[in-house]
């Protein structure tokens, strides 16, 4: 990446808008079109937020990274990738960008830009999931970026593709995504009074991937330096 930051802050504005809209918006189409059934519903939108992760990660990643996510910018700053100052220009932006994203998706489908959700997602099942959504996102984020980076779009397309369908929560696994996604009561939707325990337990399972990696990096460096003394 050698762009300046206001470009960075565009990339990451124009892709996690793009990538609300896609979460929001196909969730209301998939809703609209199932006739009450909520696999297929479910199935539209796991297909759509997958490919649209692929598409925006692929096209900006080599502008600002593609983050779209505040846990994989706090990655970025605790592995010492980028300094705090540009991490809160990152965070700041995506969180204004997915609440765009949601008055998009809602405009298209002739609706108010902002609706508070009365989807309840709360519960122990619920919290465990995110933790291994975030870990399992992060763990797929961070070690496909060391040993095959042009592996990363298609990668997370489909980690959050499989999720949706294998964690109980659908997988939100960022926190700008899950508070975008308080003010949408359609299908997507989660109660604003139950964000602030799945930002916990993204929080977590970011902690969790964040040692694990770094774990496995220092394995990988003793064995380098191991067989460099042979």
């Amino acid at each position: 990446m050698n762009q300046s930051l206001p470009k960075q802050l565009a990339a990451e504005f124009a892709g996690t808008a793009l990538l609300l809209a896609a979460v929001v918006g196909s969730g209301i189409m998939g809703e609209r079109l199932a006739a009450g059934n909520v696999a297929i519903a479910l199935l539209a939108n796991a297909i759509a937020t997958g490919a649209v992760l692929y598409a925006l990660i692929a096209a900006l990643g080599s502008v600002s990274g593609a983050h779209f996510n505040p846990l994989v910018t706090l990655c970025a700053v605790v592995l010492g990738r980028m300094r705090l100052a540009p991490a809160g220009a990152y965070i700041a932006t995506q969180m204004l960008a997915a609440l765009a994203g949601v008055i998009i998706a809602h405009w298209m489908f002739e609706l108010p830009g902002l609706l508070p959700s009365h989807h309840a997602r709360s519960g122990a099942a619920q919290l465990f999931s995110e933790v291994v959504a975030a870990f399992g996102l992060l763990l797929v984020i961070l070690n496909c970026a060391r040993h095959k980076p042009e592996l990363v779009p298609a990668a997370v397309g489909a980690y959050i593709t499989a999720a949706y369908w294998f964690t109980a929560s659908t997988s939100f696994a960022n926190p700008a995504v899950t508070i975008a996604r308080s003010m949408t009561d359609t299908f997507s939707g989660i109660r604003p009074s139950d964000v602030p325990a799945f930002i916990i337990a993204q929080l977590v399972g970011t902690l969790l991937a964040v040692l694990f990696h770094r774990w496995i990096v220092r394995g990988e460096k003793g064995a380098e330096q191991a067989a460099g003394k042979r």
